[in-house]
């Protein structure tokens, strides 16, 4: 999973990533939810320090740069919990076409 940046709206909320130098902003209602964490995959014992199991996560429908009119890409971030960061762990972009309305010559 890459590290990216997170800008934390007023409301504790992300309302940007920063990945690759491109700035993704947040055009839709986030949704959280926290995940246990598989410690013992990686390591023999807990680590020390770490006493949660949980881990925070977000789904972030977001679009390239303030263009409004972009296509959203779908974001999930986790929190890294032993540096404090971010790091996403995928990105889907919407390639669904948008509709067309066709004016009625008649």
């Amino acid at each position: 999973m890459e590290h990216v940046l997170v800008r934390i709206a007023g409301d504790g909320r992300p309302g940007a990533v920063i990945r690759g130098g491109q700035e993704w902003t947040v055009g839709a209602e986030p949704l959280r939810w926290f995940e246990r964490v598989s410690w013992w995959e990686a390591e023999r014992r807990m680590p020390v320090g770490l006493s949660r199991v949980d881990v925070e996560v977000w789904r972030l429908q977001t679009r390239l740069g303030r263009n409004s009119g972009s296509a959203l890409t779908t974001m999930e971030i986790i929190r890294d919990g032993l540096g404090g960061g971010w790091r996403l762990r995928s990105a889907v972009a919407d390639n669904a076409a948008p509709e067309r309305v066709i004016a009625n010559a008649a």
